[in-house]
């Protein structure tokens, strides 16, 4: 069923507040029970890939943020671009590898799909592979 902007936009920046807000569980919700979440990277990493079910996106939160040294990390959200219910993040993020110490900086792009109220599908795209570099002490 279509979606509304509004509707998109209002889901769209709850899922961008409960995510500053570090509440994986409230993100969770913001989800529809069957999703199509896709996140490219290095197998290597444990929060990469895909995932098709709710209950799978806190765990995507919980395992990621303790690869991210704490206080280290910085989110500019730069635009929201909204088209019935497809909703784009454009944003650039800097966060700190626990592992190497390393700090990173990539701009990224979320592209999120909301219908009836809930997002059914969250694709990020970002540079993969400083995000790679980053957490390889080479």
């Amino acid at each position: 069923m279509a979606t509304d902007a509004q509707t998109s936009r209002t889901v769209a920046e709850k899922f961008v507040e409960r995510l500053g807000g570090q509440d994986p569980d409230g993100i969770q919700e913001l989800f529809a029970e069957e999703i199509d979440w896709y996140v490219p990277g290095s197998d290597a990493l444990p929060w990469t890939g895909r995932r098709t079910r709710r209950e799978e996106v806190a765990p995507y939160f919980t395992t990621m943020w303790p690869h991210f040294a704490p206080g280290r990390s910085k989110v500019a959200l730069d635009r929201v671009i909204v088209d019935g219910g497809d909703v784009v993040l454009l944003a650039v993020w800097t966060h700190t590898a626990v592992a190497t110490g390393k700090e990173f900086t990539t701009p990224a792009a979320m592209h999120l799909v909301v219908e009836d109220g809930r997002i059914v599908r969250m694709h990020l795209y970002e540079d993969t592979l400083t995000v790679d570099e980053a957490f390889n002490a080479g």
